[in-house]
């Protein structure tokens, strides 16, 4: 939607815009005393804020509580990305930790080189300035998305969905006293005063103070801020993961992924949607692999070749391949060996997390360098697709574009560049 093209706010929307533009507005300033700032304090910053966490994990708690008590109305996946327990708080805390020992990415020289006239040139690492995140349901998102922003030297605009508004709230409480304890500003993270929707719609207005907005959720939530935003968008989209057991898979190490992938977590983007089978083997791995998911609790839709293998397989329709289920469904198809596997990914994928089990070299190389995702593997689960399972300490999401960042948006990859030029009294000829 182009500038022109933006609806207007309403005369009873004044007031909400003039308290989003405040928000914005700090955050804008903060933005800049982060990048003035040194490693040092923001390393400080990230190791009070896992502290931070860490103590206040019983409020963190009971404020989940809250929320999971007004969840009657999600699904099972929902409810499940929304749920924390100890565990959970614990492992936020020690994202945080990773993060704060991650090499700070601010100034470094990425390139550096002479020129014959004597002009020396650096391509140096820079904040992007203020990064807005909408999100939904998960509230580890809030440390999640803070840490970093942090860590690169941005500042944090979060809008969490309501229902984890309790959980979301406690945990930004705890972040910011480590922040200010370190002298960092207040405002470098922050959040929308409000759950009304129409905020977001402001929010989205604000290209002379917003540099990127970055949208977690569901595909509804993607598709309203593409389609209404004026600031550049780095989106997560829904990920319609596959997994490609070949003709030349080890069949114990076929059946231990492809029930990881699919039945670890069901809720996460990182969860196998599609099975595909090499036909040649679909008689010794598949029945199998289908008898793990059944026990499983999984449900199976398949090809009409793998339903007359398995009375427990439905049959599934042509939506079923493009269908990010976020639940215990998977949907089964065999193909005629890699070439055609990789045709059916590229059609029906999101350029998310693809992955092939296979012991021939030349099958894995091929399936690697063909399939356009963010993510491709070979012989593991797709359940690895997560920034701090890559060393980066945590993620803002899985980027399934193309342009700026790529996979799992950490820390690195929420900075741009800018060239430095040294001379010495140079003018152009």
């Amino acid at each position: 939607m182009s500038a022109t093209a933006q609806p207007q706010t309403k005369p009873e929307n004044a007031g909400l815009a003039a308290e989003v533009r405040a928000v914005a507005r700090a955050a804008k300033d903060a933005a800049l005393q982060l990048s003035l700032s040194t490693a040092e304090q923001r390393t400080a910053g990230l190791k009070a804020m896992a502290a931070a966490v860490r103590e206040d994990a019983s409020l963190i708690l009971a404020a989940n509580d809250k929320d999971m008590a007004a969840a009657g109305g999600l699904t099972p996946a929902l409810k499940d990305r929304l749920k924390l327990d100890a565990k959970r708080v614990e492992a936020m805390a020690k994202g945080i930790d990773e993060v704060a020992a991650l090499p700070d990415p601010l100034g470094q020289v990425m390139a550096e080189w002479d020129r014959p006239n004597g002009l020396h040139i650096a391509r140096v690492r820079v904040p992007l300035g203020v990064i807005a995140i909408i999100y939904e349901s998960r509230p580890n998102v809030t440390a999640d998305a803070a840490v970093l922003c942090l860590r690169s030297g941005n500042a944090a605009i979060l809008r969490g969905g309501s229902e984890s508004v309790n959980s979301s709230s406690t945990i930004l409480a705890s972040l910011k006293r480590g922040l200010k304890s370190a002298g960092l500003p207040d405002a470098a993270i922050t959040r929308l005063p409000t759950q009304d929707r129409a905020a977001v719609g402001e929010l989205l207005k604000l290209d002379d103070l917003i540099d990127v907005v970055i949208p977690r959720g569901g595909k509804s939530l993607i598709e309203r801020v593409a389609a209404e935003s004026r600031i550049p968008v780095l989106k997560h989209l829904d990920g319609n993961c596959h997994t490609y057991v070949d003709r030349a898979a080890d069949l114990a190490m076929a059946r231990k992924i492809v029930l990881n992938a699919k039945m670890r977590r069901t809720g996460v983007c990182g969860a196998t949607e599609t099975l595909l089978v090499d036909r040649r083997v679909a008689r010794t791995h598949l029945p199998p692999i289908l008898d793990d998911l059944a026990k499983a609790g999984c449900e199976l839709r398949g090809d009409a070749e793998t339903r007359a293998l398995d009375g427990r397989v439905t049959l599934a329709n042509d939506s079923d391949w493009d269908t990010e289920y976020l639940d215990a469904i998977i949907a089964i198809k065999l193909v005629d060996g890699v070439d055609e596997a990789i045709a059916h990914i590229n059609r029906h994928g999101s350029h998310h997390t693809e992955a092939i089990v296979t012991g021939d070299e030349a099958a894995a190389k091929k399936f690697m360098a063909e399939v356009d995702a963010g993510i491709v593997i070979h012989n593991s689960s797709t359940q690895f697709a997560d920034g701090g399972e890559f060393g980066m300490g945590a993620e803002i999401g899985i980027s399934t574009g193309k342009l700026h960042a790529r996979g799992p948006v950490g820390a690195e990859q929420l900075t741009s560049y800018k060239y430095l030029v040294q001379g010495s009294g140079q003018v152009r000829p």
